[in-house]
């Protein structure tokens, strides 16, 4: 496994790879938007490879359900460019979420887990796998709390609906413990996940939960050494399945924040006697 983080206060394409080296990380976010210059592209693509390191993901992050229909169009069409953006830069995936029908592009809304937005969700996505065509890379979508996949049983299914070769996996642990059944049982949960899907996990992200004393249930994300994720698990089972499968901190406010969250991960790392592949 290689782990890694947002980089902050770079200059140029040199620089920021070049942080990713100094902070021990082996594994990148993509960093600029598919409408970037192609020279810019292929400088960033290019200081990636000379240093080592493995590009986690490009994220599209937008609403594919959007109820403004020219705006849902917009959005599809910026996935398929993230995604061939991501095929043309050897990024390991692109990921999107499936998308909302709520005000929010990814909150709750009582249509987001009906048949009928299944339905939807199999024909975008294949028509996104389908007009980008990527040969290298895969499609991806980040499991979410209230939207489809919210649960490995969900996740194989629309695995199998969509039955495209490019279609992967992206593991975020942390968005698919959404019940009190689960949140004192993450790595029981982590390891039946990477049981069902094995290499087809493409990228992972890292972060903690809170459990909140209060009424309702409330599970919070926190940054990871903060909670009672499981991490341990987590690690073991990146480690067992790909020394390059990428392990990313996210949702950290700056670089102190971002750097402490690594140094957590690569600490309980070595703890249990695991080296991630560093850049160079």
């Amino acid at each position: 496994m290689r782990l890694g983080a947002h980089i902050y206060g770079y200059r140029d394409a040199e620089e920021w790879a070049a942080l990713h080296v100094q902070y021990g990380y082996g594994a990148a976010y993509w960093p600029l938007p598919h409408t970037a210059d192609t020279a810019l592209e292929q400088a960033f693509a290019d200081a990636a490879r000379r240093h080592g390191l493995v590009i986690a993901e490009v994220g599209a992050w937008n609403n594919l359900l959007h109820r403004d229909p020219a705006r849902r169009e917009k959005n599809i069409r910026d996935t398929i460019a993230c995604l061939e953006l991501a095929d043309r830069v050897g990024a390991r995936c692109c990921v999107n979420i499936t998308g909302s029908y709520a005000d929010t592009w990814d909150g709750p809304h009582p249509a987001n887990l009906t048949e009928e937005t299944f339905a939807e969700i199999v024909a975008v996505t294949r028509r996104i796998i389908d007009t980008a065509a990527p040969r290298h890379t895969f499609y991806t979508v980040e499991p979410m709390p209230w939207l489809y996949p919210n649960s490995i049983e969900s996740l194989s299914r629309l695995l199998d609906a969509v039955d495209r070769p490019q279609f992967a996996v992206h593991a975020d642990m942390c968005n698919l413990i959404n019940s009190f059944d689960s949140v004192y049982r993450t790595g029981e949960y982590t390891r039946a996940f990477f049981a069902a899907f094995g290499p087809q996990i493409k990228a992972v992200h890292a972060k903690d939960l809170r459990l909140a004393g209060t009424l309702t249930l409330q599970i919070h994300e926190a940054p990871p050494g903060e909670g009672i994720f499981d991490h341990a698990a987590l690690l073991q089972e990146c480690a067992r399945l790909s020394p390059d499968l990428p392990v990313m901190a996210e949702h950290l406010e700056g670089s102190m924040a971002t750097r402490r969250a690594v140094s957590f991960l690569a600490g309980q790392a070595r703890a249990l006697g695991l080296a991630p592949v560093k850049g160079r």
